[in-house]
């Protein structure tokens, strides 16, 4: 099975937004301290993405330059623990 390069942590500056894209095509979002504030799918093409949130409310972003641009949010990928 191939790795995506975009599965993973991915966090805003602060921390505060964290989104995780895991390998069968779901996310979760935590926001501060609320755990799986959002889940749902997401597709990849390309370098966009498309997020399809459990309730249906849609979102897009962009991975520019190995950063992720959602929603005015700017957020980088944190390495796994056992990477770290």
């Amino acid at each position: 099975m191939t790795t995506h390069p975009y599965l993973g942590m991915w966090v805003t500056g602060d921390g505060h937004v964290r989104h995780q894209l895991l390998p069968n095509g779901r996310y979760d979002e935590a926001r501060g301290n609320r755990e799986s504030a959002y889940r749902g799918r997401y597709v990849i093409e390309g370098n966009h993405i498309e997020y399809v949130d459990d309730t249906g409310f849609t979102a897009d972003g962009d991975f520019i330059d190995g950063v992720l641009h959602h929603g005015g949010m700017v957020l980088r990928r944190v390495a796994p623990a056992s990477t770290r």
